[in-house]
């Protein structure tokens, strides 16, 4: 079984958190105090970790069908519960794929297998959110 440890030390006087990450990749959560500095939410990095995981699957399996792209981005919308504990209980996954004459065939198989075969992060948040899906063309 594979494990992950991530150190997080309190950035002692803030509401700042430091995550160092198994590859010694440093990150900085919480809230900024002033409300001018710009920190990163823990709730949004978890949004980003489920494009970024399935992205990355995309990116992948495109190359292997040598499917060019001009560019690709996923938006990640998500709706809070109204009760505490706020968890994301709707997530709606935006594929968006730029290019001419995109193989849309091979791009919605790519899509397919992130979603249901190998995105862990995408495993994860149907363990708590209903996940919808969609692939736009641009």
């Amino acid at each position: 079984m594979d494990t992950n440890t991530v150190i997080t030390n309190w950035k002692m006087g803030t509401t700042e958190f430091e995550c160092i990450n198994p590859n010694g990749v440093s990150t900085i959560l919480g809230t900024s105090a002033d409300g001018e500095e710009k920190i990163a939410s823990p709730k949004a990095i978890m949004l980003g970790s489920l494009a970024v995981c399935s992205g990355l699957d995309v990116v992948a399996i495109l190359k292997k069908m040598r499917v060019e792209l001009d560019d690709f981005k996923i938006n990640t919308t998500a709706s809070l519960t109204d009760e505490h504990p706020r968890f994301y209980n709707e997530v709606n996954v935006e594929y968006h794929f730029f290019g001419q004459d995109l193989d849309k065939e091979k791009i919605e198989k790519a899509v397919d297998l992130s979603v249901t075969r190998y995105c862990g992060v995408m495993e994860m948040f149907r363990g708590f959110s209903k996940v919808k899906t969609e692939i736009k063309y641009n």
